[in-house]
């Protein structure tokens, strides 16, 4: 019925991590295959298929390390356990403001306000995009006067300055669109992570 965000997600390292951008990820992980750890909060987690989606994109073999929640993961990898995280920007951005975390890049397909200096992963890996979202949903056979309608209050409401300038305190960006284009892009999210998923056994624990 209507999309209401996107959450973009970054990769982060702990300073002393010997990769400082993406270019450098990816050299060091071929040249240490299976040897550097990707920390996620469980299989099938948003953490874990942009992990899967940039092994793919990029030939090179991180081993995945599942937690049992994104917090334990990302206690983990600030305190050195594991090396590197794709988590969502929202609960890693105070990590980074700090300087506990270093931001390698974004996943998103643009760069985002929050860290406009850093990069995204497409920069350095052609067609590389992810990025989380919600939105609202109705039963199937509601009149379409009233999804018609309903969308056209959630999108009022996400044009609001107080909402956007909310979203933007999470990291979030708001995300309007009509119910025919949210229909179109949840078909396209859908068979886009289906095949990282069929392609890596994914499994929900």
């Amino acid at each position: 019925m209507a999309c209401i965000n996107r959450g973009p997600g970054v990769i982060v390292v702990t300073p002393s991590f010997p990769a400082k951008n993406v270019p450098e990820l990816i050299a060091y992980a071929k040249a240490n295959p299976g040897k550097i750890t990707m920390a996620s909060g469980g299989s099938g987690t948003v953490a874990h298929l942009y992990g899967e989606l940039f092994k793919a994109m990029t030939g090179t073999s991180l081993l995945h390390v599942p937690y049992r929640g994104g917090g334990p993961a990302l206690l983990d990898l600030l305190g050195g356990q594991v090396n590197v995280m794709f988590d969502t920007l929202s609960t890693s951005i105070e990590h980074i403001k700090a300087g506990r975390l270093r931001p390698l890049a974004v996943t998103t397909a643009a760069r985002v306000e929050a860290l406009p200096d850093i990069p995204t992963v497409g920069e350095f890996v052609s067609g590389y995009a992810a990025e989380g979202w919600n939105g609202v949903g109705a039963p199937r056979g509601t009149p379409a006067e009233i999804i018609n309608k309903l969308n056209q209050e959630i999108n009022a409401g996400l044009a609001n300055p107080r909402i956007k300038a909310r979203f933007a305190e999470l990291s979030n960006l708001p995300m309007s669109m009509t119910p025919a284009q949210f229909g179109k892009f949840i078909a396209e999210e859908t068979e886009k992570w289906a095949k990282v998923i069929r392609a890596n056994h994914i499994k929900a624990e």
